[in-house]
């Protein structure tokens, strides 16, 4: 293949699954500086991909229609999706996913080199190459070693997403509104992930906030638009809650802040790749789970026991690590306080 080819990548969902293509993303570019870079995403997923600088277009999937059960859209959105893949003329289409569908829509784009994360035999078919997925390993090291099984060169890692610089206006004018200080030490806190299973409890983030609220750093609280009514507690106790907002507004917010606290969530991904210190709280340190590239940055509860169980205090003394390692006499200060 030369450098100046057509590439599609496909990876519906989810958002933390989308980042994690992001060091392939940047190892394709490498080895392909001149091509043409296409994303097959999910539509709801699609303004993420307004951070990764190597894609050159994204091709959204309207999946709420599938869920809708309405046939005549279905039919009509999936025939114009096809048309639009069948028209690109790919020359390498990579599915990262390596669902049933994402295989059919990689056998349909009929790119003569289709490479795919292979889960079930079945699907192989699909692809012209199709290494079999190995979850020991993180999730971002896979799609890495995918491209390397299906013979791209090695290089070095990059994790960058770059944000758009509207979304950090954005964030800006939501510090305004809400009164805060980009100059101050912030704390930007996600307490809600897409499992009830793996969230810490609001009344130990509620805890957290208050430490470190005494000892001056402005609080934010983040989340989706479902999380609003969840976090009315956090608003009640005068804290800047900002559920709600677009996900590149997020980014802003937590690219303007000095370090991010969560559970294991697309977001707390997400601030990783800005090159964000964060502290995750998770109930193990299995690949996948912990901060690409930060294993040590994650906290987790003694003996093995639910997210729940992660004591305040454990939380409290990695955050203020963390505080430490960022740097600066205001937060060296800080973190001695606790």
């Amino acid at each position: 293949m030369s450098d100046a080819e057509k590439i599609l990548l496909i990876r519906l969902k989810s958002i933390g699954d989308i980042l994690f293509t992001l060091p392939a993303v940047h190892r394709l570019r490498d080895n392909f500086p001149r091509a043409r870079m296409s994303f097959l995403t999910s539509k709801e997923h699609a303004p993420i991909l307004d951070g990764f600088a190597e894609v050159d277009e994204t091709i959204a999937l309207d999946r709420a229609l599938f869920q809708q059960r309405r046939v005549k859209a279905i039919w009509a959105h999936t025939l114009e999706v096809t048309r639009r893949l069948r028209r690109g003329r790919f020359s390498l289409v990579v599915d990262f996913q390596g669902y049933g569908e994402t295989a059919l829509l990689t056998w349909l784009t009929g790119a003569p080199e289709r490479w795919g994360s292979v889960y079930r035999d079945r699907r192989a078919w699909a692809y012209t190459k199709g290494p079999t997925r190995d979850d020991r390993i993180h999730p971002a090291d896979w799609n890495i070693s995918l491209l390397s099984q299906c013979g791209l060169k090695p290089g070095p890692v990059r994790n960058e997403f770059h944000l758009p610089s509207d979304s950090v206006n954005s964030a800006l004018c939501c510090f305004t509104e809400q009164h805060l200080d980009p100059a101050r030490p912030t704390l930007y806190l996600q307490p809600y992930t897409s499992s009830p299973h793996k969230n810490w409890p609001l009344e130990n983030y509620l805890a957290l906030a208050a430490h470190w609220r005494s000892r001056g750093l402005q609080i934010i609280f983040g989340g989706g638009p479902a999380d609003r009514l969840a976090l009315e507690p956090a608003h009640n106790e005068g804290h800047v809650v900002s559920a709600g907002v677009p996900m590149l507004t997020t980014a802003g917010l937590m690219k303007l802040s000095t370090l991010v606290v969560g559970g294991d969530t697309g977001t707390l991904h997400l601030a990783v790749a800005m090159g964000k210190r964060v502290v995750m709280v998770v109930n193990s340190t299995r690949p996948g789970v912990v901060p690409y590239g930060h294993p040590d940055w994650a906290v987790t509860p003694r003996d093995a026991q639910p997210v729940a169980g992660t004591e305040v205090g454990a939380v409290v003394k990695a955050c203020a690590a963390a505080l430490a390692a960022i740097g600066g006499a205001d937060l060296s200060l800080i973190a001695r306080t606790t």
